[in-house]
This record gives structure tokens, C-alpha cells and sequence, in this order.
């Protein structure tokens, strides 16, 4: 049993990758803004938290933690030229910002894991696949997935980072963009896989990277876009 710290686990991916670490019998403890459906559980501690804002509930933290997961993100699709640079610092503050705080505030209960901890934070295929009217989430996404690699070099061997970049996905943040049976469609054409991605896709492999299995990967942007970035 292994105890991880979920942030932005009440919606989304990080919801779902909540039910399947429960059910592996994990310790768990979720920051996040509102509690949404999280379950009443033994092996939840939740608290209500903005991490762009607010002081981090550090006392929460226990003295060992085997991994962290930086779920928070933005999708604003907006033209360049409509873009105001308050959008860019948005993005930025609770992509990267927010991301820093919180592996700032778990690093040494992270190194004192008995085999190497884990973190796992989420890029975008944009990045890697330049799609119109992105510049915002891109450009901070991109910066993510500098952090990941710098935070790998300087951690190793202690604590793995790795990024999971996914393609669009079925979840409340892309809301507007799948809310048409016709954007469905349109999305799941656009990807080799001829379909979209499921928050189950997205968490089965931060699972994977916050196990001992994944005991040899760090400093990997693993994208998870059916295909989208590569054919």
C-alpha cells in the first residue's frame, strides 16, 4: 500500500484515477477546490484548495509519500490575435505555477519514499503537433514539459517525473468542445483511433507511472492521443 497526493482529484481524470487507487487500497490525499462525488473513505483525506491562490494545506502531507499527481488544467481556445496576455499568465499560473507549489511542497516527503516516488503531470499533444488557436495552453503545456525534465534530472534517482500528454478527452474541462454529437464525430475523425480519449485512458497510465512497474521511466512526455501526434 502505498500513500499518493491527487491534485485536482475530485473532476475529470484525476476522479477517475481516485476510484482506481482506492480500489488497489492506496492512501490517499485529494487537494481540490470543491469535493464534488469524492466517496467518504478511510483511505481519503480531502481538502478544499485552490493551489494558484491559496496557502497549500502542507501539514496534510506526511512525513513519506510515494507520489503526486498534478491534475489542474486549462483549455482556451482562442485566436492568437484575441489572446490577452492575462490569459497567458492564467494558463501559466495554474499549469506551471500551481504544478511548482505543490512538488515544492511534497519534495522532501517524496525523496524519503522507500523506492522512488513518483510524479506525474499532464502536457498536451499540442505541443508536440501544432494545432491553430492553441498558443495559450500550448505554450504552457510546453513549459510543463520543460519542468518534467528538469525536475527528473535534478530528483534522480530518488523520484521519477514523468508527463502523460493526452489528446482531447472526454471530461467536464473539454465540456464545450464535445457538447454536439457532430464535435463527437469531428473529434474522433481526427485521430487514427477514430475516437476520443477517456478519462480511464489518461488514469490507467498515470497508475502505471506512479507504480514500481514504471521503476525505470522518467523524464518521458508519453503521449496518449490515439495516435494523433505521430500518424
Amino acid at each position: 500500500m502505498s500513500t499518493y497526493l491527487i491534485v485536482g482529484g475530485s473532476s475529470g481524470i484525476g476522479r477517475t484515477l481516485v476510484d482506481r487507487l482506492l480500489a488497489k487500497n492506496h492512501q490517499l490525499i485529494v487537494w481540490s477546490r470543491e469535493r464534488r462525488d469524492l466517496p467518504q473513505h478511510d483511505h481519503l483525506q480531502f481538502h478544499a484548495v485552490d493551489v494558484t491562490a491559496d496557502d497549500l494545506p502542507k501539514d496534510s502531507i506526511p512525513p513519506t509519500l510515494d507520489g503526486l499527481v498534478y491534475c489542474p488544467g486549462t483549455i482556451d481556445l482562442k485566436s492568437f490575435r484575441s489572446l490577452k496576455p492575462e490569459l497567458f499568465r492564467q494558463s501559466f499560473d495554474i499549469n506551471v505555477i500551481g504544478a511548482a507549489k505543490c512538488i515544492q511542497a511534497a519534495e522532501r516527503a517524496l525523496k524519503k519514499s522507500e523506492g522512488s516516488s513518483s510524479v506525474v503531470l499532464f502536457s498536451t499533444v499540442a505541443v508536440s503537433k501544432g494545432m491553430p488557436f492553441h498558443a495559450a495552453v500550448a505554450s504552457a503545456k510546453g513549459a510543463v514539459e520543460g519542468l518534467t525534465r528538469s525536475l527528473a534530472a535534478e530528483f534522480a534517482p530518488q523520484v521519477r517525473v514523468n508527463a502523460i500528454a493526452p489528446s482531447l478527452t472526454d471530461t467536464p474541462l473539454a465540456g464545450s468542445l464535445l457538447k454536439t454529437e457532430d464535435k463527437r464525430q469531428a473529434g474522433a475523425e481526427r485521430h487514427p483511433l477514430k475516437r476520443i480519449g477517456q478519462a480511464e485512458d489518461m488514469a490507467a497510465m498515470a497508475d502505471f507511472l506512479l507504480s514500481q512497474e514504471a521503476a525505470f521511466i522518467t523524464a518521458q512526455i508519453i503521449g496518449i492521443d490515439g495516435g494523433l501526434s505521430s500518424l
